[in-house]
């Protein structure tokens, strides 16, 4: 099955293009103003849309299955730069092991860290994992803007339109999901991290543990929209990861 994808491509001399990959909670608009600031900026940039791939279990190998299609369908030319939000990030090393296409590095943005073979549900308070299964109907979690008191969507994003066209996205993701062993895949490659929340301090810490570089903006987690020129400023020069 192909997957959709926003294709900007700007005909200069850049080192790579940049995939970016919104969360599997969400949509390509949580991920579309960072794409049209990096295109400004004269980035290539391929935005996928990979919603239809979390409706059903087992969501990891469905969005693995597809996402190689997705890239080849964009025909895209030359290196790429994954660049993963929130809960993309600990799929970035297996998306990297099924592409072809050369993948120069990684970049976690407001990201969780990969970890293969465990699930969400083995690092995540047991309190955390059992509101998710209270709020859960019929296997299916609500739409992610649903797990929080709406002013804590409101104050991150203030335009009611930009903040009703990422809502709108939001998928219902099993919460099968979230049980799920993540991927297991060596990746040797360059990776980076930029940190967007407090929400991420200790993902954004244990970056740096491991040597990668790490950049911090005073955003918070959907600053990809409303900073968008920020956030592709702090991108720019891990776009030429070595």
């Amino acid at each position: 099955m192909s997957v959709p994808a926003d294709i900007i491509h700007r005909m200069v001399d850049v080192p790579a293009t940049a995939v970016l990959v919104h969360s599997p909670y969400l949509g390509p608009a949580s991920m579309r103003p960072l794409a049209d600031a990096l295109a400004e900026r004269g980035h290539p940039v391929v935005l996928l849309d990979l919603r239809v791939n979390v409706n059903a279990a087992p969501v990891h190998q469905r969005l693995l299955g597809v996402f190689a299609d997705a890239v080849e369908d964009a025909m895209v030319e030359g290196d790429l730069v994954l660049v993963g939000h929130s809960g993309a990030g600990p799929l970035l090393p297996a998306f990297a092991d099924a592409l072809e296409t050369p993948v120069r590095g990684l970049v976690f943005l407001d990201a969780d860290l990969p970890t293969p073979g465990r699930s969400w549900r083995d690092d995540a308070p047991a309190e955390r994992m059992a509101h998710l299964k209270t709020i859960s109907r019929d296997g299916l979690m609500p739409r992610w803007d649903l797990w929080f008191a709406p002013e804590a969507l409101s104050a991150m994003v203030p335009d009611v339109r930009l903040l009703e066209e990422i809502v709108a996205e939001a998928p219902e993701v099993p919460l099968a999901f979230l049980k799920e062993p993540r991927p297991t895949v060596a990746w040797t490659g360059p990776c980076s991290y930029v940190r967007l929340s407090g929400a991420y301090d200790t993902a954004a810490s244990a970056a740096r543990e491991r040597g990668w570089p790490v950049v911090e903006l005073d955003s918070h987690h959907l600053g990809a929209v409303t900073s968008p020129a920020e956030v592709a400023a702090a991108l720019a020069p891990l776009l030429g990861m070595r």
